[in-house]
C-alpha cells in the first residue's frame, strides 16, 4: 500500500508573532486492483496486499459477504483516498486451477439450487419471480433473487431451503431493471442490452432528455425491454444540453433579416432555427442559422408548461 505522507506548515496569521502552525496532511494514496464479479458487472477496488494483478486475471478475494472469485478489470495502480471506500478489503491469491474448478463446479450447483427452490416456490404458492441462484465462492451463503409485485412472506420457503442446502439462505427481491441486466435480451436496435453488455451501473434518465433530442415521447418507442426509459438516452445528453444553450428556446419571439418572428423549431445538430412568421392572415416558415437571429423576448410559461417541466426533470 502507498502512502504518501507529505506534511506541510500553514499559518493562519502571517501578522502575529506567535501563529501556531496548522499540519495539513495532503490526501493519502492506495494501491489497489479493480475487480468485477459478473461479466461487465460494477467494478470494486481491493488492496492487492503485493500481488501484482493484470487485467483478465481470476482472483481470489475477502468480501462482506465472505470469500469471493473474481476477474481483474483493472490491474495494479495508485488511486487518491476520496477514490475508495475503507477499510480496503484484501486480495487473497492468485486463482489457481483448483480454484477454477471450483468455481465451475459452484456453477453447476447454483443450476441445481434454482431448480429446487423453482419447485419449493410452486409448493408454497407464493407469487415470486426467481431470477438468478448465486453460491459464495466458499459456500458459506447461497442467495436467490426474485421480483415480485409487492412483499412476499418467504420465511418458511428460507427454512426449507436451508435445510436442504445446509447454508447461510439470503433472498433477495430486485427491481425489473436488475432482472432485464441479469437475464439479458436484445434491444429495438438489434444489439445486446446496454446494462447486459457493458454498463456497469443503471444510468439517470428523464423525459427530458427524450424532448431535448426531438425523439417521439411514445412511452413504447422510448422504453426498453424492462419498461423504463432507455439507458441510451443518456449517451448524448451532455451534446444536446450544451448546444442547446447556444439556441432560443422555443416560442422565443426572435429578430431576423426578415423580420420579427416566433421560434418554432431548433435543431441542436444543425445548429438551425425554424422561425414562424405571420401577416395576420397566413404563415411562412424559414430556417436560418441560429448565429443569424437574436431573441428579442423568451417565451412565456403557463403554469401548465412549468409543471410539465417539474415532470420532465423527474428521472427514471
Amino acid at each position: 500500500m502507498a502512502q504518501n505522507l507529505k506534511e506541510r506548515c500553514v499559518y493562519m496569521d502571517n501578522n502575529t508573532e506567535n501563529a501556531s502552525p496548522v499540519v495539513e496532511e495532503e490526501n493519502k494514496e492506495y494501491e489497489v486492483i479493480g475487480v468485477c464479479f459478473k461479466e461487465h458487472g460494477k467494478t470494486y477496488f481491493f488492496d492487492p496486499c503485493g500481488i501484482s494483478c493484470t487485467s483478465g486475471d481470476d482472483v481470489i478475494v475477502e468480501t462482506a459477504r465472505g470469500t469471493e472469485y473474481g476477474f481483474v478489470s483493472v490491474g495494479n495502480k495508485t488511486v487518491p483516498e476520496k477514490e475508495v471506500i475503507l477499510p480496503l478489503r484484501p486480495v487473497i491469491r492468485i486463482a489457481t486451477a483448483e480454484d477454477k474448478e471450483k468455481y465451475r463446479q459452484n456453477k453447476e450447483k447454483e443450476k441445481d439450487a434454482q431448480e429446487i427452490c423453482l419447485q419449493k416456490i410452486k409448493e408454497y404458492g407464493l407469487g415470486m419471480k426467481l431470477v438468478d441462484v448465486e453460491y459464495t465462492f466458499d459456500n458459506s451463503k447461497l442467495m436467490f433473487y426474485f421480483t415480485a409485485d409487492g412483499r412476499v412472506d418467504f420465511r418458511e420457503l428460507v427454512k426449507d431451503l436451508a435445510s436442504v442446502f445446509r447454508t447461510r439462505i439470503e433472498l433477495r427481491q430486485i427491481g425489473i431493471r436488475d432482472e432485464t441486466k441479469l437475464i439479458g435480451g436484445l434491444g429495438v436496435c438489434g444489439l445486446p442490452f446496454c446494462c447486459k453488455k457493458f454498463l456497469p451501473d443503471f444510468v439517470q434518465v428523464s423525459i427530458k432528455m427524450a424532448k431535448e433530442q426531438n425523439l417521439s415521447l411514445n412511452s413504447q418507442k422510448i422504453s426498453g425491454a424492462c419498461g423504463r426509459l432507455m439507458c441510451c438516452l443518456r449517451y448524448e445528453h451532455d451534446f444536446y444540453e450544451e448546444e442547446l444553450k447556444k439556441l432560443p428556446k422555443q416560442d422565443s419571439l426572435v429578430e431576423t433579416k426578415d423580420g420579427k418572428g416566433i421560434v418554432c423549431e431548433v435543431s441542436a445538430v444543425a445548429g438551425t432555427v425554424k422561425v414562424k412568421f405571420s401577416d395576420g392572415e397566413s404563415f411562412s416558415f424559414r430556417t436560418y442559422p441560429a448565429e443569424e437571429i437574436s431573441v428579442i423576448a423568451p417565451p412565456k410559461k403557463s403554469m401548465k408548461q412549468q409543471k410539465n417541466d417539474d415532470d420532465d426533470e423527474s428521472e427514471d
